[in-house]
């Protein structure tokens, strides 16, 4: 998609950008970052410029020394879209979310007595924030974070529950996701970790 701005902002730099325009290119830059190929503090300049951005030659500026696929996907294009709202229900069950998978901007969990994993390693993340609504009866949540994502679970009600979160090391990867888990739980567990290190790195 950055090659894409880039070719309309050489032939058309004049050309308006829409809000859409402005929206694709910061979810470009957003996931660029949580890649590590951009600074927390080039994260900021580029958003800024991008949200002010009059022009579609602005614009492609910001993205043309980018890459334009992510884990083989489009980033932010066709390929995996995200939705507003992901519903998880069972009973006595297993979900999983691992891979690739588009990260909406609100959940809704409704689990009894099942696990229900949420992976982020190489989640595909168009959204600065996802809310969870956990109602949990019996099981787990387990969600595995990575360098830029960040989990809330301060509005979380638990009943002979326990949260577990894993002490992460600060570094200077800037957040691209911040994670509020609300709603109850009982008789269950939340538990937050990184992704297990493999043997050998």
């Amino acid at each position: 998609m950055s090659d894409e701005l880039t070719r309309i902002g050489a032939s058309s730099p004049e050309l308006r950008a829409s809000h859409a325009d402005r929206d694709r290119v910061v979810d470009v830059l957003r996931i660029a970052a949580g890649d590590g190929r951009l600074t927390a503090e080039e994260l900021d300049e580029r958003l800024e410029a991008a949200l002010t951005a009059r022009t579609m030659g602005e614009l492609a500026v910001l993205t043309v020394d980018l890459p334009t696929t992510l884990d083989g996907g489009a980033v932010g294009g066709s390929a995996v879209e995200a939705k507003e709202v992901v519903r998880i229900e069972q009973k006595g069950a297993s979900a999983r979310r691992d891979g690739a998978w588009a990260v909406p901007r609100r959940m809704e969990v409704h689990s009894e007595w099942g696990e229900v994993t949420l992976d982020f390693t190489e989640a595909l993340i168009t959204y600065d924030s996802l809310r969870i609504d956990l109602d949990m009866r019996g099981g787990a949540l387990r969600i595995v974070t990575r360098p830029g994502v960040v989990v809330d679970t301060d509005s979380l009600a638990t009943h002979y529950a326990q949260v577990k979160a894993r002490r992460v090391a600060e570094s200077d990867t800037p957040v691209v996701l911040r994670v509020e888990v609300a709603g109850e739980l009982s008789f269950g567990q939340v538990v937050v970790r990184p992704p297990r290190r493999l043997f050998g790195r």
